[in-house]
Parts: structure tokens; sequence; C-alpha cells
């Protein structure tokens, strides 16, 4: 028999649902909250724990910019210091929302989430009235 991986939750992860609850009450659709937790552990958690590698590499992604090259190659490096596999570091897509998460060892550990439309810019908060 496989032996199952654990999930954890990171620190981050967890402010990031926090961040998310008050986004989606702020957009009055506080049930969506709901759904997503739901949708995390009856769904996300039980694939990551079945199928680990299911997400696509977030390292292995074409990089377009020196900003980013330099924030991957300092992720690298902090990754390195846990495990050799460049692979650890990978993305899981839901409906809404996209999911960090890393496999070391027997572990997934979910690093991160946001909701897509929290990825916007406020213009007008960049003009005065």
């Amino acid at each position: 028999m496989v032996e199952k991986l654990v999930v954890k939750l990171t620190a981050n992860f967890e402010r990031n649902l926090e961040e998310i609850e008050r986004f989606l009450i702020e957009a009055e659709a506080p049930q969506a909250f709901d759904g997503l937790l739901d949708k995390l552990l009856e769904t996300v958690i039980p694939n990551l724990e079945q199928f680990p590698e299911m997400g696509r590499s977030f390292l292995g992604q074409r990089v377009r910019s020196v900003e980013t090259m330099n924030a991957v190659a300092a992720l690298k490096e902090k990754l390195t210091a846990l495990t050799p596999e460049t692979e650890a570091i990978r993305e899981y897509v839901l409906k809404h929302y996209l999911m960090l998460y890393a496999v070391v060892g027997g572990t997934i550990y979910l690093l991160a989430i946001r909701h897509q439309r929290q990825l916007s810019f406020d213009f007008e908060g960049h003009w005065e009235h």
C-alpha cells in the first residue's frame, strides 16, 4: 500500500484565506467562501494526497521580465535549502482561484491561494477627484 502524503497549511496560506474571506464579504458573496472551504476539503486536498504532482510546475514556466527572473532565482535558492527537487513548487488551478503548493518529502505544503479578481487594479484611487 502506498503511504498517504500529509497536507499542511502554511501561515501564508491561512493569511490568504482570511484575505479571500474579507474580499468576498466586501463583494457581497460570503457564501462563496464556504464553497471554497468545501472545495478545498472535499476535492483539492484529497486530489493532492492521491496525485501530488497533478499541478503544473511553477518554476518551469517561461520567465518574461527581469523582475520575475530575479524573484525566481531567489525562490530557487530558498527551495534548494529544503529539497533538491526543482519541480517541488506547483500550481493548482481551481475555477476562480490559483493555488501554489510544494511537495517536499512526504508532505504537501499549501503555500498560497488567490481569487482571480483579487489581482485587479484600483485606478480610481490614483486620480484626485
